[in-house]
C-alpha cells in the first residue's frame, strides 16, 4: 500500500510494506559525503600548517648567526700531544677573542680513526670539528683497508693550524751522546732496542722505519695509543728511543730525554744545535702538520667563517709565542688551495713509502 507523505519527506512516496521512503532517504545519503569532504579539507589545512611551520623553522634556523651554540672539537690523541696542545690553545683564543663556546673532547684510538669516523658521520653544520695530524688523513688510508669512512672525501679541510718536526730522542741512560753514536750502538745491540710510537701506522713509526731502512739498523716496535704515553714509556726506560714531538720539548730541556737529531728539511728553530737526519742520510725529511676538518657537506659560508676567524688567531704574535712555548710548534697559515695540495702531495708521498716498507694493519 502506498500513500503520499507530507512534511520532512517532501512529498515522496512511502511504502508501508517496505517501510521505506523515496525522497526521505536521499537527503540522509548526502551527509556522509559532506563529512568526508570536510575531513579532507581539515587534513589539508593541518598539512599546510605543518609545512609552513617546518619551513619557517628552517628559515629561522638558517638566519641564526654562526655559531649560536657550543662548537665541539674532537682530538685524536690523549691530552698532552701536539694536536691536544694546539686544540686547547685555539679553543682558549676562540672563547676569549670571539666569545665562542668551544669544548675539546679527546677521543683516542685506532691511530685517530675513532675520532675521525665520529666527525665524518656528524651533522655537517660546523658544530663538530676534528683537529688531526697529517698522518690520519694521508697515512691511514694506506695502512687500513677497512676504514668505515674516506678521509679524503668524508672530511672537509677547514684550515691548516700548525707545523712541526720530530726529534729523535732517547732515554738518557743509553751510553750515547750523538746521532752517529746512537746508530752504531743500535747496530751492535742484541736483542734490538725497543722504540716507542704513537700507534701502528703512525707517523712516529714511519719515521723510525725509514731510519732503520736508511741506516741499516734493527729496532723493536712498541706501539702506544698516542705520543704522550709513548713519551712516558721512554722517559721511564721501558722503551729506549722514539721520535718525539713538540710536547717533549720541556722533557728534553729538563734532561729526562736526550734529543739527537730532527726529522725535518731544516734544523729546528728551538733546537738549532741538533742536526737533521738528512745531513747524514740525504733525502730523509719528514715534517708534520696539523689541520682542522669538518664533515663533508658543511656549508661554505660556515667553513669560510671558521677559516677566517681561526686564521686571524693563528696570525697573532702572542698566539704563536704560546704555541712555541708549548713545544716547537709554529702556526701554519695556508690558503685553501695550498692546503688541499699539501694534503694530496703528502698522501702520495706516504703511500709510496708505506708500500716500500710493507706496513699493513688489517
Amino acid at each position: 500500500m502506498r500513500y503520499r507523505t507530507a512534511g520532512k519527506t517532501s512529498g515522496g512516496w512511502c511504502s508501508m510494506a517496505g517501510s521505506s521512503c523515496k525522497g526521505a532517504g536521499t537527503k540522509r545519503n548526502h551527509a556522509p559525503a559532506r563529512d568526508a569532504e570536510e575531513a579532507v579539507t581539515t587534513n589539508l589545512i593541518r598539512v599546510a600548517v605543518l609545512l609552513f611551520a617546518a619551513l619557517f623553522g628552517a628559515v629561522a634556523q638558517a638566519q641564526l648567526p654562526f655559531p649560536s651554540r657550543p662548537i665541539r672539537i674532537l682530538v685524536t690523541i690523549p691530552p698532552g700531544g701536539a694536536p691536544d696542545i694546539s686544540a686547547r690553545l685555539l679553543a682558549h683564543y676562540m672563547q676569549e677573542t670571539l666569545g665562542w663556546s668551544v669544548v675539546i673532547e679527546n677521543r683516542p684510538g685506532a691511530n685517530g680513526n675513532i675520532a675521525s669516523d665520529a666527525v665524518a658521520k656528524s651533522a655537517p653544520d660546523g658544530y663538530t670539528l676534528l683537529l688531526h695530524a697529517d698522518s690520519g688523513i694521508t697515512i691511514n688510508p694506506h695502512v687500513y683497508s677497512k676504514l668505515t669512512f674516506d678521509p679524503l672525501n668524508d672530511l672537509l679541510p677547514v684550515t691548516s693550524v700548525a707545523t712541526n718536526q720530530f726529534m729523535l730522542s732517547i732515554n738518557p741512560e743509553l751510553p750515547v751522546k750523538t746521532f752517529q753514536e746512537f746508530i752504531e750502538y743500535a747496530r751492535n745491540t742484541k736483542p734490538p732496542l725497543p722504540y716507542a710510537s704513537g700507534g701502528n701506522g703512525s707517523q712516529h713509526q714511519l719515521c723510525m722505519e725509514l731510519l732503520k731502512q736508511r741506516a741499516g739498523v734493527d729496532l723493536l716496535h712498541v706501539p702506544f695509543r698516542g705520543a704522550a704515553p709513548a713519551t712516558t714509556a721512554t722517559v721511564a726506560g721501558d722503551t729506549k728511543v722514539l721520535f718525539s714531538g713538540s710536547a717533549s720539548a720541556s722533557l728534553i730541556q729538563g734532561g729526562q730525554l736526550r734529543a739527537l737529531a730532527t726529522s725535518g728539511k731544516s734544523r729546528s728553530k728551538r733546537f738549532p744545535e741538533l742536526p737533521t737526519i738528512g745531513e747524514f742520510y740525504p733525502g730523509y725529511a719528514i715534517d708534520i702538520w696539523l689541520g682542522l676538518f669538518a664533515p663533508a657537506g658543511t656549508p661554505e659560508p660556515i667553513v669560510t667563517t671558521l677559516r677566517t676567524e681561526i686564521q686571524k688567531i693563528l696570525a697573532r704574535a702572542d698566539f704563536a709565542e704560546k704555541l712555541n712555548v708549548s713545544g716547537s710548534l709554529e702556526p701554519l697559515i695556508l690558503p685553501p688551495a695550498e692546503f688541499a695540495q699539501l694534503i694530496r702531495s703528502d698522501y702520495e708521498k706516504y703511500g709510496k713509502l708505506i708500500k716500500e716498507i710493507g706496513i699493513k694493519l688489517d
